[in-house]
This record gives C-alpha cells, structure tokens and sequence, in this order.
C-alpha cells in the first residue's frame, strides 16, 4: 500500500524479481497455493513490504477480466471506507 488517492491508502503492485529478497530482506513473501496445481498462477510469490502489512492482513485479491476491464480486486476486511471511484481506501 501506498499513502495517496482521496481516502488514504491505496494498493500498489510492482513487479519482482528472482533476487527480489536480496536487496528487500524485510519484505514478507506468500506463495500462491490454488486448488489445482496445473492452475495458472499455482505457486506465485507475493511480496509485501512490512510498512503495509497490518493493513492487508485478512485482504483477498482477485483478477477480473471481463468485456469492459482487466484489473485486480482487492476485498480488505480491515477497510474502513473507500472513495467514490474505489482507488483508495482507509483503515
């Protein structure tokens, strides 16, 4: 999470590396485990930097693709409120 939008926070997603630990040693790594191996996205790393932690605990992310956008969601139980557009959020 980053500190901007309308409400606060908002999620962030960059891409990592294979050395992503070496130089972000403090970043929590979750590995991706779906319910069948051959799934797409099986075993995928998700890396989250310890300033965000306390405000993703408990947060599902989704991927939607449909006719009108191709984006991920994210469904945070510790959310507080969220701006009109859904951009940003707080806790």
């Amino acid at each position: 999470t980053k500190k901007r939008g309308c409400n606060g926070l908002s999620y962030t997603l960059n891409y990592a590396y294979e050395n992503h630990l070496e130089n972000h040693p403090r970043d929590e790594a979750m590995t991706i485990n779906l319910s069948s191996p051959d799934m797409e996205g099986n075993g995928l790393k998700v890396f989250v930097e310890p300033m965000a932690l306390m405000n993703v605990i408990g947060t599902e992310m989704d991927f939607l693709d449909t006719v009108m956008t191709s984006e991920f969601t994210f469904t945070n139980p510790n959310s507080k409120g969220e701006c009109g557009c859904g951009e940003s959020f707080n806790v």
